[in-house]
């Protein structure tokens, strides 16, 4: 889940990177750096909490749910329609988490994305 980017712009799993470790998660938002720093510890201390893993569990089933939905673009056209459209940018706003923007551009263009990703369109 940390390396799918929808985390930026869903928050339902929010609780689960405040569970492992709170103090990065309010400084950073920013899940695979959580994943990196965690101890082994505290990954077995949360593998025994039941609520943390039912938790997990649970976003894990919403994910899979929503990678698997008929999205508008496979609705209306279908994935032979167009094929895979390619979009440049020099920077993306996607989230503080990942400084790679400047600005307005930047920010619109993050937000192609996440519109692309929700709709279903195949974009590189």
């Amino acid at each position: 889940m940390a390396l799918d980017l929808r985390w930026n712009w869903n928050h339902c799993a929010d609780v689960l990177w405040r569970a492992i470790d709170l103090e990065i998660w309010e400084g950073t938002e920013d899940p695979w750096l959580i994943l990196e720093s965690v101890s082994r510890t505290r990954l077995e201390t949360l593998v025994l909490d039941t609520a943390f893993m039912e938790e997990l569990q649970s976003q894990l089933a919403y994910r899979k749910a929503y990678l698997s939905q008929t999205k508008w673009y496979d609705e209306r056209y279908g994935r032979d329609m167009l094929g895979s459209v390619a979009y440049f940018s020099m920077e993306f706003g996607l989230s503080d988490a990942l400084p790679i923007y400047s600005g307005g551009l930047g920010v619109l263009a993050g937000d192609f994305l996440k519109t692309a990703s929700d709709l279903g369109i195949l974009l590189v």
